[in-house]
């Protein structure tokens, strides 16, 4: 067996590169003894000596095979011995299975190495493999004609650096998949200080379904949840007011269609007040529609019901309208929901509530977290379908000058492969990004545990995947399929990488590369500050058990000097309205406190053992049962 001695290989027209003092004097050869145009199979040996240099045949390594002409690329995707026994002296036969991906040829002139995907030279038999050298490696990953940045090392060489391009994999959106624990959060904080550094007028919405991310950007995020959030109900379109209307369920088809009838009414009477006391026909409303983004009153909806609910002809419909008078009345005293039904949202305040939400302008602070964790699983389906429209629509109405990447954490919970699970307008909003979003500046970022349970025509539209560590089989299928065929065994190590390693391919990487992704300051970790020291221990005393509770039932403790004004009312979250307001036996909504029980002759009687009258359904103590 031969040596290439002095860094020279047999067939090799350039003078080789000279090696380090760490390298080895003599790089281990073989030989092709089989090509079949895609792959080739290698026979080569290996010493059982303790310092021979076994690690150069090491699965998932890039080696080179000289043709004369060109270097072709192959990656080691299998190694056996051919008789299948080890020898403990001497050396042992073994035969390494190459994928070929490329070949690198020397520029005339400069005698700059070019990585060219596909092969033009094909191998003899007998032809030369050997240890690909350091430039020619760092070819392989270059991206020609194209700004990258370094995110990492090269899994193969850790002195070379692992380059994407951020403009890539913006523009034709990413996906980082990989199963929990294996690092997705840290990568997704590195990429996206790697995209703000980089794109100065970038903004970022991330929907945090752990609160976990703003600690990650300290001097970089706004952050918003359920207590700071502003989105006023009249920004959401019908099937989105419905999905928090009916708490999740499906709706009621009767009370659906009423709403269709009664909202442009509403809004109407919200620009025209003096022709708010009659109901109109349709085909008066002009081009205002449930859907059109104009503000009008919920007491104005609820008068509109009252007035159709006294019509002679609505006595067939009237069980129907006092459902849907109880179900307007729960919510809007629902303190879940007093991010849309505050009394400040009412006005006409899109400007500051989207300047607000998607930074414009962000006064040096380009990225919003918004934090959904605690919010109800309705709140946040028609939340995110809000943000995600508002995101298209603006980037669209900005005639390419806003860029906006909207970045989606467990994705797979908005876009579930099954159309029955999840809601609709949710998904149609984020596939509309995906499908036409970076023809007016507006990205889409997936990240996911399961690439299973994820729609595949959302992660067939991002064209950079980054593939870390997946135990599930079906989960690698899904990447496995989303990678060219001739790159295909670079995913056979998706179920062994170790921690912050990933497989990226697509459109921001030149060729599918194995990379370790840089360690991060602990600041700069998402979620660092919930993984404290078990060691620190609390006092077993210091809870307070009221304060949990009131905040399990959202309730806020009101101050006893802030109560003389009405709307400070902490049990009313909606307009102030007679209407809404209605005195109840004991207290109703503004008499009492029953958080704590009521005082009945004396003794102090809970609030959940009132009359059935009082009995509340989903925290609004207004809501009678209907009795037809």
């Amino acid at each position: 067996m031969k040596y290439a001695e002095d860094g020279k290989a047999v067939g090799e027209t350039v003078s080789q590169e000279r090696r380090n003092p760490q390298q080895p004097d003599a790089r281990m050869l073989g030989r092709v003894i089989q090509c079949d145009g895609a792959r080739a199979i290698i026979s080569s040996y290996v010493d059982a000596a303790e310092d021979a240099p076994t690690d150069l045949w090491n699965i998932g390594r890039l080696i080179s095979v000289s043709t004369g002409q060109t270097r072709l690329v192959g990656l080691v995707c299998s190694i056996e011995t051919p008789s299948g026994i080890w020898a403990d002296a001497g050396a042992n036969p073994i035969k390494v299975h190459l994928e070929l991906i490329g070949e690198v040829r020397d520029e005339p002139g400069t005698r700059r190495p070019i990585f060219d995907r596909g092969i033009t030279v094909y191998p003899n038999i007998g032809s030369v493999a050997h240890q690909i050298r350091a430039r020619d490696l760092e070819a392989v990953y270059q991206l020609e004609g194209k700004r990258a940045i370094p995110v990492g090392q090269l899994a193969q060489n850790t002195k070379l650096p692992a380059r994407i391009s951020i403009d890539c994999m913006l523009n034709r959106h990413f996906a980082i998949v990989g199963t929990t624990g294996v690092g997705k959060s840290s990568a997704v904080s590195l990429l996206l200080h790697k995209a703000i550094e980089e794109r100065r007028d970038l903004r970022v919405l991330i929907l945090d379904p752990h609160n976990e991310f703003s600690a990650a950007f300290p001097n970089q995020a706004a952050r918003m949840d359920q207590t700071t959030l502003d989105l006023p109900f009249w920004l959401f379109r019908l099937e989105e007011f419905t999905e928090v209307l009916f708490r999740g369920r499906d709706g009621v088809v009767e009370e659906i269609d009423i709403l269709r009838d009664l909202i442009p009414a509403a809004k109407v009477a919200y620009r025209q007040p003096s022709g708010s006391g009659r109901l109109r026909r349709s085909s008066d409303h002009g081009s205002i529609t449930a859907d059109t983004p104009v503000p009008y009153r919920i007491n104005d909806l609820i008068k509109l019901v009252d007035e159709r609910m006294g019509m002679l002809d609505s006595k067939a419909e009237r069980p129907v309208l006092r459902s849907l008078r109880g179900r307007l009345e729960s919510i809007v005293n629902d303190p879940s929901y007093r991010f849309m039904f505050a009394p400040s949202l009412v006005e006409d305040s899109i400007h500051d509530i989207i300047g607000k939400i998607f930074r414009v302008p962000h006064h040096g602070k380009p990225v919003m977290c918004f934090q959904m964790a605690g919010m109800p699983s309705e709140v946040v389906n028609s939340v995110c379908s809000v943000l995600a429209r508002l995101a298209f629509d603006l980037a669209q109405a900005s005639a390419n000058r806003l860029k906006l990447l909207v970045l989606c954490e467990e994705a797979h919970r908005y876009m579930p492969s099954d159309p029955r699970l999840g809601f609709a307008p949710t998904r149609h909003a984020l596939a509309r990004i995906a499908k036409e979003g970076r023809k007016y500046g507006c990205y889409l970022g997936v990240v996911t545990q399961r690439p299973g349970e994820l729609d595949p025509t959302i992660l067939s539209q991002c064209s950079t995947v980054f593939a870390m560590r997946l135990s599930n089989d079906r989960d690698q299928e899904i990447i496995r399929s989303a990678i060219a065929d001739s790159s295909a065994s670079t995913l056979s190590f998706l179920s062994s990488m170790g921690q912050r390693e990933a497989i990226a391919f697509g459109e921001g990487v030149a060729t599918p590369m194995r990379l370790k992704f840089e360690e991060l300051s602990p600041e700069m970790i998402p979620g660092a500050h919930a993984d404290g020291d078990i060691g620190n221990v609390n006092e077993p005393n210091d809870i307070d058990l009221s304060a949990m509770i009131d905040r399990m039932r959202h309730v806020n403790r009101a101050d006893p000097a802030d109560t003389d004004d009405p709307q400070d009312d902490p049990t009313f979250f909606g307009e102030p309205s007679t209407l809404l307001k209605r005195s109840l036996p004991g207290g109703g909504l503004n008499g009492g406190d029953w958080s704590r029980g009521r005082q009945n002759g004396g003794a102090a009687v809970p609030a959940f053992d009132e009359e059935p009258r009082r009995a509340r359904r989903f925290g609004d103590e207004t809501y009678r049962p209907i009795r037809d």
